[in-house]
């Protein structure tokens, strides 16, 4: 058995079962006529929010929003279980397409991708997200449950839960998940994002060096236009690929 779907101890089994009673009369509170928008990763809180969804008897569309550096067991997993997602490609094409040109993103305040590529479009929508104050103080500062007037813009369903609560659910239902998390991932997102820590874009380097290849070489095309434009920034890196490996050093 997967250590995720152990029995926890200690577990208030209690308190769990009124998160998710919590969690879908308040799907049920806020649902209109054209129903809901569920932001779907793939992860394994966005599998709990959309089952959450299933069992409120609550109209939604899920939306994969495809950013083309997910980690390929991850898209193997949403193709063969989540075949009713939507996927939504980027209008001016994925991260690695945008990076030849935009050039790469940093660290906080010094980065575009997850604005283009992860935030939804503007919808007439309420938009559910699997976000939770657990996973970074930062998000338990900025976010709350419902977010904005009724009805609401945002709906955090699972905002309150901890990581033994998706997993408890998970295991009670059923759900399958990424086989990723079996290996000791405890998220997934995109591959070798700047904002995790270096373990763990070296962790992703060598699990996928397909992943790699691709990234090098849409450096290459970044280091060439930027060569071509005569910036004087670029002369500190010979190649694309050195300014590849710069990079996944975080810039040091």
């Amino acid at each position: 058995m997967s250590r995720h779907l152990q029995e926890f101890f200690p577990f208030r089994q209690e308190i769990h079962e009124g998160k998710v009673a919590h969690a879908i009369d308040l799907l049920r509170e806020y649902e209109t006529e054209e129903g809901y928008i569920v932001a779907f990763s793939g992860g394994k809180d966005s599998c709990v929010i959309k089952s959450l969804c299933d069992e409120a008897g609550v109209k939604y569309e899920a939306i994969y929003r495809v950013t083309g550096i997910d980690p390929p067991p991850l898209i193997k997993f949403i193709r063969e279980h989540h075949a009713d997602v939507r996927w939504e490609r980027p209008e001016k094409g994925t991260f690695l397409t945008q990076l030849r040109v935009k050039g790469f993103p940093l660290g906080f305040g010094r980065r575009w991708c997850c604005s283009v590529l992860k935030h939804p479009k503007q919808v007439d929508k309420t938009t559910i997200l699997g976000v939770r104050a657990e996973e970074s103080e930062r998000r338990a500062r900025e976010w709350q449950e419902v977010v904005g007037e009724a009805p609401p813009e945002k709906l955090l369903p699972i905002f309150t839960w901890s990581d033994d609560d998706v997993w408890h659910y998970i295991r009670d239902h059923g759900l399958p998940y990424c086989c990723l998390y079996d290996e000791g991932w405890g998220r997934l997102g995109c591959l070798l994002c700047p904002l995790a820590p270096q373990k763990n874009r070296k962790r992703e380097a060598e699990r996928f060096p397909s992943v790699v290849k691709a990234y090098i070489k849409a450096f290459e095309a970044l280091h060439r236009l930027r060569t071509e434009q005569g910036k004087d920034t670029v002369k500190r890196w010979k190649n694309g690929e050195e300014m590849f490996w710069w990079w996944m050093g975080d810039g040091k």
